[in-house]
């Protein structure tokens, strides 16, 4: 492999990492391997195929991961994606915890990754779900129905910001902890603001 496909700036990154830099080196190899760009992104090595992010390399405490940008769209016929949390639609994550998993597993990596190539090449997109698919908690659809200005200024929110407030009216089980998170993000509502603008 090239020396020239190595991006400095990534191995400055991988030397700062001493927990996980076997790992991390191996995974590299493996991307580059694949004929990707190597790049760093939000401070952590992302590689990319024509300018389109593909996969980046991340790390936790408790292992390392490869996250695929449209792990939704890829096969995984070997059932190793990752859903990093159940709102999460587009990224998957193969998650590794020693370097001879990633041995071990490199075949198969190479396969997700250019398989996710080719769902570039082919111009795949992630269809988001639309906010109208996420369902209103019962407490928040009550005081939309009651409040009409309160209905305004949220159907005037963007969608992400609907989305957030949905997801975090649904979070608590109790229907009175609902309540209150609703009680006490009304006037951000109303005030056309997001619910982490204060």
């Amino acid at each position: 492999m090239t020396k020239s496909r190595m991006n400095p700036k990534v191995d400055v990154y991988l030397s700062k990492d001493k927990k996980w830099q076997e790992e991390l080196e191996k995974l590299r190899m493996i991307i580059l391997d694949c004929q990707l760009t190597e790049e760093l992104k939000w401070g952590v090595p992302c590689y990319t195929f024509q300018k389109s992010n593909i996969v980046l390399i991340y790390v936790f405490k408790e292992y390392c991961a490869l996250l695929f940008f449209k792990g939704a769209l890829l096969n995984d016929t070997n059932g190793i994606l990752i859903k990093q949390t159940k709102n999460t639609q587009a990224g998957r994550q193969i998650r590794f915890t020693n370097v001879r998993e990633i041995v071990e597993m490199e075949t198969i990596l190479k396969a997700y990754i250019y398989e996710a190539i080719e769902v570039e090449k082919a111009g795949l997109k992630v269809n988001f779900k639309k906010t109208t698919e996420f369902i209103i908690p019962e407490e928040f659809q009550n005081k939309l129905d009651e409040i009409p200005a309160l209905k305004t200024a949220f159907d005037a929110l963007t969608p992400g910001r609907q989305r957030t407030y949905i997801l975090y009216f649904s979070e608590p089980k109790q229907s009175t902890t609902r309540e209150s998170r609703v009680e006490k993000c009304m006037q951000q509502i109303l005030n056309g603001m997001g619910l982490n603008n204060h």
